[in-house]
This record gives structure tokens, C-alpha cells and sequence, in this order.
């Protein structure tokens, strides 16, 4: 019995059957069916040989008590357990047998672990080789995403410059035109130097006659009234007695507005063709509206003059009394008071004359008034143009008509061998039938003689200011001549 109990306690098999019962508890939702059961009878054979040494020592134990030793035990603890109908067949193999096999089962689950730890160790290996991999595979997809974002910078930069190299040839183009304009410019202005010394004679004669004038009323003013002599100039018709400031200043003033009116072609022009050519692609079209308004001024300013000399001769009537005549003191009076002028209902004059002209277009969401600027300072020039004698006025053109080189230049694009005028850029100047600035004009070949219809669908629209700008321009303008009174002349 001792050597049994020795061999049970030596195979640790309550131990073995404890790791068993642990192994097959970690592994149960992992393996198998057939495993389970496998470790199930497995664990029951394991129990059944412990059971059978247990009662093999309980036997021998027993016996070692005599006839009464343990009865007491066997009848309250051994029976009732065995009357639950339990019963274990005997093993079929020895103690020592049985011990081999427990040995030989644990050796066997040992390697088993051995086995599994090695396992799970190579997976956790795998698993860090693969989570490194894909950290790399992550890196390498950032460094393609990197690439793909400055791959389409890089075409977004190259299309930037695309586009800023077309902005800088158009710009040149632009510059090259603006050039081409401005040698233009030079060269009337070349051509104008040429009368300058004959309007530095001019001066030099007018001051020459004013000095003389000015000794001449000091000697009147010192001594007793007497006829004043006669004065000539080679240069100028025999004048009164008693000239008035008009006929004084007649040929200074002519000099200043001819002059005033190249620099309206040099530079007021042109600034008013850049500022249509915003809303208006046709560089023809856009020198047609500046030339018709130039046009259209001159004849306003004409209109307004003789109005405003009735007006003044009128108020001057019933109060002249001089050795000069009522014409003279009335043109005398609206040289000293140009500013009486009503300038802005001949802008709007102007502006409506060319709303009903019928060979210019304008888009309709912008005004003639973009021009007022032009228009207000030519109706200024030609309304003093009225007050020379002789008076200044336009050549007379058409388009279509023969082109004359003696009052009109041709432009810079204009076909040097084309006979007819296409169009006016800029009408000349006239002094009776001398010609004082040559004016400019467009000639092809080809004339298209139909009219334009560009403004059949509205041949009138209005183009007349708000009421409240209406009311502001006219509380703006100077007191007309027909408010006039002697004291005011």
C-alpha cells in the first residue's frame, strides 16, 4: 500500500489532471468538436486509473485494519457513494503500466505546449512583421499621395505661366499699339512746329500793336480830347478809331484756341478712345462716335453763340452809347464773359443729337456721357472760335468722299493708295476757305456703301440724365444772358 501511495504521489497525477483541465478550458472555443471530445474520455481515463489506485489503496488500507478497522467509514461514506449506482470496472492494465502512460500522457501535453508557445510566439513574429509592413506600405502611399500632390502643382504652376505669358504678349501687343499712337502724336505734333513761326510773328505783331495802342490812350488820357490818329498794320485790316478788347486780342486768341485744339486732338481724344474701347471692341466704330461728337459740339456751340449775341444785343440796346457798334460791344461783352456760357445744355444737346444718329452704335448698358469730358471742352473751343474774326469753324465730310490732302491727313492703318475716305478720325479746321490744322481720315479700298442698321432695333433711345442728376446739373449752371440787366453789362 505504502509503495502505491509513493508511485501516486511521485506522478503528480492530481496535478497533471489539474494542468489538463486548464489546457482544454484555454482551447475549448478554439478546437474542434472531435478534439473536445478527445480531451473529454481523455480526462475520464486520466480520472478512472487515479480512481482505481485510490481504491486498490483503500482496499489494502482496509485490510490492514482487521475485521472491524474502517467499517464505520466504508458503511457512512463508501456505501451511500456507491449506492448512486456507480460502479468503475477494474483497469485492464498494471499499476506500473498505467503509471507509464500517465508519464507518457504528460510528456506528451508538455510537448503539446511547447509546441503551441512555439506557435504562438512564431505567429506574434508574423503578426509584427505584418503590421510593419504595412506601416511601410502606409509610408509608401503618402510618399505617392506627396507626389501626385506636387505632380499637380507642378501642371497648375506650368499652366500659371502659360497663361501669364500670353497676359505679357498681350500686354506688348497693347504697349506696341499705345507706341505706334504715340509716335503719331509726334509726329502731327512735328508737323505743327511748321506754323509756329508764323504764329510767333503774329504774336510779335500783336504785341507790337498793343504797345502802340497802350502809348496811344496814355496820350489821350494826358492831353485834351482829340481824333486819334489812324493806325495800320501790314499784317491785319485797317481797324476803328477805338478798338474794342475783341478786336485787340483777336489774333492771341486765335493762336491760343487753334493750339488748344490740337492738344483735344493729342490728348483728350485719346483718352476718351481708351475709355470707350472698354465697352466697345471696334477701334473704327469708337473713332466714328469721337469724330461725330466732335462735329455734333461744333455745331451746338455755333447754335448756342448766335442765341447767346441775340440775347446780349438785346440787353445792350436800349443802354449802348460808344463810337463802337452794337455788334462790336455784343461780341466784346461775350469775349470778356465766356463763362456765361451754358456749357452743359449743349452736352446735353450733343448727346442727344448722337442718340438718334444712325451711323453710330453704343451698347445699351452704358451712356454717351462717358465722353462728356471731350464734348463739353470742344463745345468750349468752338464757342469761342465764334468770337474771331473771321471765325473758325469745321471742314465739311462725309465718308465715302475723295480724299483731299490739303485739309486731311491720312491715318497711320489707311491704305496710302486707296482714292475714297472710309471714315473721319478728326475733321479739320477752316478759316474761310484756308485750311489752319489738317484734319484725319481712313482710307481702304472696298468702301462698303450701305448704312449701318447696328441701331435699327432702337434708332431713338434715351439717353437724358435722372431727374435728381437733372435738377443738380442745372443748379450748377451760370446765369443765362436772358437774366442779364444793365447793371450786370
Amino acid at each position: 500500500m505504502a509503495d502505491t501511495l509513493r508511485r501516486l504521489t511521485n506522478t503528480s497525477s492530481f496535478s497533471v489532471l489539474q494542468d489538463k483541465l486548464e489546457s482544454w478550458h484555454r482551447d475549448y472555443h478554439v478546437i474542434s468538436c472531435d478534439q473536445n471530445l478527445n480531451r473529454c474520455c481523455e480526462l475520464i481515463e486520466l480520472t478512472a486509473k487515479i480512481q482505481g489506485q485510490l481504491f486498490a489503496i483503500l482496499n489494502h488500507a482496509a485490510a490492514e485494519g482487521g475485521n472491524s478497522g474502517g467499517v464505520h467509514t466504508l458503511k457512512t461514506r463508501l456505501l451511500p457513494w456507491l449506492g448512486t449506482c456507480f460502479s468503475m470496472a477494474r483497469p485492464s492494465v498494471t499499476d506500473d503500466t498505467s503509471l507509464q502512460l500517465m508519464q507518457d500522457s504528460v510528456e506528451k501535453d508538455r510537448r503539446i505546449r511547447d509546441l503551441s508557445s512555439s506557435h504562438d510566439s512564431h505567429m506574434q513574429k508574423m503578426e509584427t512583421e505584418l503590421c510593419s509592413t504595412r506601416l511601410k506600405l502606409g509610408a509608401i502611399r503618402a510618399e505617392l499621395v506627396e507626389a501626385q500632390s506636387e505632380l499637380d502643382q507642378t501642371k497648375n504652376k506650368s499652366a500659371t505661366t502659360l497663361l501669364a505669358t500670353e497676359d505679357e504678349i498681350l500686354q506688348l501687343r497693347a504697349d506696341l499699339r499705345l507706341a505706334k499712337e504715340q509716335a503719331e502724336i509726334y509726329k502731327r505734333k512735328l508737323d505743327s512746329l511748321n506754323d509756329s513761326d508764323r504764329q510767333i510773328r503774329l504774336l510779335r505783331d500783336e504785341v507790337s500793336y498793343l504797345s502802340t495802342e497802350k502809348s496811344m490812350l496814355q496820350d489821350r488820357l494826358v492831353k485834351s480830347p482829340s481824333p486819334l490818329p489812324k493806325l495800320s498794320r501790314s499784317s491785319s485790316p485797317r481797324r476803328s478809331e477805338s478798338p474794342t478788347r475783341a478786336q485787340l486780342t483777336n489774333s492771341s486768341r486765335h493762336a491760343r484756341l487753334v493750339s488748344r485744339l490740337s492738344d483735344l486732338y493729342a490728348v483728350e481724344r485719346l483718352e476718351a478712345q481708351n475709355l470707350l474701347r472698354r465697352y466697345i471692341a471696334d477701334l473704327a466704330m469708337v473713332q466714328k462716335i469721337i469724330f461725330i461728337a466732335v462735329v455734333e459740339s461744333f455745331k451746338t456751340a455755333k447754335l448756342a453763340y448766335r442765341q447767346f449775341k441775340l440775347r446780349v444785343r438785346k440787353s445792350l440796346s436800349p443802354s449802348h452809347f460808344g463810337p463802337e457798334s452794337l455788334e462790336d460791344a455784343a461780341v466784346d461783352y461775350i469775349v470778356r464773359n465766356l463763362d456765361l456760357y451754358d456749357v452743359q445744355a449743349s452736352i446735353d444737346d450733343v448727346i442727344n443729337a448722337m442718340n438718334v444718329n444712325p451711323r453710330i452704335s453704343f451698347p445699351p448698358e452704358v451712356d454717351f456721357i462717358l465722353i462728356s469730358s471731350l464734348i463739353r471742352e470742344t463745345c468750349r473751343v468752338a464757342f469761342a472760335m465764334q468770337t474771331l474774326d473771321p471765325p473758325l469753324d469745321l471742314a465739311f465730310a462725309s465718308d465715302g468722299e475723295l480724299f483731299n490732302e490739303n485739309r486731311n491727313r491720312r491715318s497711320y492703318d489707311s491704305e496710302f493708295t486707296a482714292p475714297l475716305v472710309l471714315y473721319h478720325v478728326w475733321p479739320a479746321l477752316m478759316e474761310g476757305d484756308g485750311v489752319v490744322m489738317k484734319g484725319e481720315a481712313v482710307t481702304r479700298r472696298g468702301i462698303p456703301w450701305r448704312r449701318n442698321r447696328s441701331r435699327s432695333a432702337s434708332p431713338v433711345r434715351s439717353r437724358s440724365l435722372s431727374p435728381t442728376r437733372h435738377v443738380a446739373f442745372n443748379s450748377r449752371r451760370s446765369r443765362s444772358p436772358e437774366r442779364l440787366t444793365t447793371s450786370h453789362l
